[in-house]
């Protein structure tokens, strides 16, 4: 009778991480075979591997810390509009798992960091190249709240796949460099498993 309604943004996000969720579920009764879809660099026959390995996770911690990252992320970019999250994040996942595919270990690289990694830097610098009250407000507030991600930037272990997190977070800033303008015109019209 009294149905809620939900902003289509919002079932957006929520799908996606549905299928977080459910991929995750399935990889564990497979007892992680779905792992194979990771990125395996410079393998020719897998290098669409690129657009499954984000959707894969080794365990529930490392699910569950990018769920809520990513919830975050997508959430203040879906803000901005669905047309300019969805380019966002096809943007980051197909040329940061290009880069991890052409220059990253000698592992297989699974998990949605670098994906993540590329939306935080894309909210974090669209103030520079925006200038505008929102964007920096919105940037000093992430800063503060998630300036440690920079730490993920670092090769700290090889079980975390940092070079996701750098050629995420790198896409993330071309993207805010590139983006906005667009966006603004149209409104006005079998290896080791890395995660990342």
């Amino acid at each position: 009778m009294f149905a809620i309604k939900i902003p289509d943004k919002f079932t957006i996000l929520l799908l996606l991480i549905l299928i977080f969720v459910m991929t995750y579920g399935v990889n564990i009764a497979l007892s992680g075979r779905l792992n194979y879809w990771g990125i395996h660099p410079r393998d020719l026959g897998r290098w669409y591997h690129i657009l499954t390995a984000p959707f894969l996770h080794v365990d529930g911690a490392h699910l569950i810390q990018n769920l809520l990252a990513f919830a975050v992320f997508a959430s203040l970019c879906l803000i901005q509009s669905v047309a300019f999250f969805v380019r966002a994040s096809v943007v980051i996942i197909v040329v940061s798992g290009v880069l991890v595919w052409l220059l990253a270990r000698d592992a297989v690289h699974i998990g949605a960091s670098g994906w993540i990694y590329g939306l935080w830097s894309l909210v974090v610098t669209r103030a520079w190249f925006e200038r505008s009250v929102k964007t920096i407000v919105v940037s000093l507030i992430v800063v503060l709240l998630f300036g440690g991600m920079l730490y993920g930037l670092l090769p700290t272990t090889a079980a975390i796949s940092y070079e996701s997190h750098v050629f995420g977070a790198l896409v993330g800033v071309l993207v805010a460099a590139k983006m906005p303008l667009r966006v603004k015109g149209k409104q006005s019209q079998g290896r080791k498993e890395s995660k990342g």
